[in-house]
């Protein structure tokens, strides 16, 4: 059958049918962002954070229910015991995997925009994209760790290895009296472009947005200082480098 004779989802082949469930999926994914998006225009971030965790738990149920029952396996409270049955080892695996997945939808979608409009408008972008990805991404790593509200830079130690990020890079922390110095020791996209002959990415200006935002949303009383990131020159040990703190009087 060809496709200007295809109607309706019973004229799909099967094939077709398998391509169209895919792009559902991606319908469903959007349309979750698009609703947060619009909350947080219309009501602010805090409101659409909270609006999203209603929204999320009980998406998550509703939608792992109706699989579970469409593919006939157990679920509980959202999460398939297949899941929670799989070997650890396994399991990080496919956390590593979904990392990788997403780095490479980061990626794809700089280059849809650079390609087309220019690396300047592709920065801008990714800038303003990070702004809002770090908070969200505390807000998610707080909810998982049973962080609390104020759980100062030991919470941040401990979240900055819960990001996408920190299944994918080389980093670590260190104290330096009373302030915590976190370093991207191998960066994948950095490592990449060394390989290729080519000079750092300068990420600075999405890195100042990215880690502020993301201390900021683990206890607002950190303050972000940045010792390095490129285009600015750095050891061979690290290619980024940023220092939290939090000011005596906010303690």
């Amino acid at each position: 059958m060809a496709d200007n004779e295809i109607m309706r989802a019973e004229d799909m082949n099967q094939e077709q049918l398998a391509d169209y469930i895919i792009e559902m999926l991606h319908r469903m994914m959007v349309h979750h962002t698009l609703w947060f998006r619009e909350v947080e225009h219309q009501m602010g971030f805090e409101k659409a954070l909270k609006a999203m965790d209603y929204a999320w738990t009980n998406t998550k149920k509703i939608s792992v229910k109706r699989l579970a029952e469409e593919f006939g396996f157990s679920q509980e409270n959202g999460v398939p015991t297949y899941f929670k049955e799989m070997p650890k080892e396994k399991q990080l695996h496919l956390i590593d995997a979904i990392a990788k997945n997403w780095l490479a939808q980061d990626g794809v979608w700089f280059q849809a925009v650079e390609f087309v409009h220019g690396m300047n408008d592709a920065k801008r972008c990714n800038d303003s994209t990070w702004s809002r990805f770090s908070p969200f991404e505390a807000w998610s790593i707080k909810k998982l760790l049973g962080l609390g509200e104020h759980p100062g830079l030991e919470g941040l130690e401990k979240a900055l290895n819960f990001r996408m990020y920190g299944r994918l890079n080389v980093q670590s922390c260190h104290w330096d009296g009373d302030a915590l110095i976190f370093e991207m020791n191998e960066c994948r996209v950095q490592t990449a472009r060394i390989r290729k002959g080519l000079p750092d990415y300068p990420c600075k200006s999405a890195g100042l947005v990215e880690y502020a935002r993301f201390a900021e949303g683990i206890d607002d009383r950190i303050k972000t200082e940045c010792v390095g990131c490129p285009p600015d020159p750095h050891p061979a040990n690290w290619f980024c480098s940023w220092k939290f703190t939090i000011p005596k009087e906010e303690k």
